[in-house]
């Protein structure tokens, strides 16, 4: 598989990031309710969140490089068989999972860095705290940390709805272009 995307089909940098992004928001959707459930004498009560707001910003660094690199490597094309509204309601639907996911980790870093100190990220770096406000900040950021949590994760599993439905429903490739199957060109169908 190339490492770009083709006119056809994604290449592995698209498809790899696609796939990681979710196994991670996932896990971090997990982690996140697990974690606000902890007993102070829990003995995960003050590493879970460590762990949390590490891969949140390394999820953010993904997220920007992601990003970049639908500019760099743009998608393929869309199939001759979508709709208008099937062609629209995917390009709003990426868009307002990007946008959800960058809110979800600037609010993130409002709850984290509202007592003014910055986050270790596992011990290699630290994410300076720019704005900080203590409970205030942390109480409302942490309210719209949630809400957005549970916006990615209805509107993910209607974006895997949807790619299960051109699959199974309307029998084209969408799917397999999803998990980095080559998808031959008309051209190549011929011979």
């Amino acid at each position: 598989m190339p490492l770009r995307n083709s006119s056809q089909n994604f290449g592995l940098i698209s498809v790899t990031l696609h796939w990681l992004m979710a196994l991670v928001i996932y896990a971090m959707f997990a982690l996140g309710l697990w974690m606000v459930g902890l007993g102070y004498y829990d003995s995960w009560y003050h590493d879970a969140p460590e762990i949390h707001k590490s891969i949140g910003v390394i999820l953010m660094l993904i997220l920007i490089f992601r990003l970049i690199w639908r500019v760099v490597s743009p998608s393929p094309s869309p199939l001759k068989s979508y709709t208008t509204w099937v062609r629209l309601s995917a390009v709003v639907a990426h868009w307002l999972l990007y946008s959800l996911l960058l809110a979800i980790l600037v609010s993130g870093y409002l709850i984290s860095t509202a007592d003014g100190k910055p986050i270790s990220v596992f011990g290699w770096f630290e994410l300076p705290a720019l704005v900080s406000g203590a409970g205030e900040q942390a109480d409302l950021a942490g309210d719209i940390h949630l809400w957005l949590a549970w916006s990615v994760v209805i509107l993910s599993v209607l974006h895997g709805l949807a790619a299960l439905k051109h699959h199974f429903i309307d029998r084209d490739v969408t799917l397999k272009r999803m998990l980095g199957m080559r998808i031959p060109l008309p051209s190549e169908k011929d011979h």
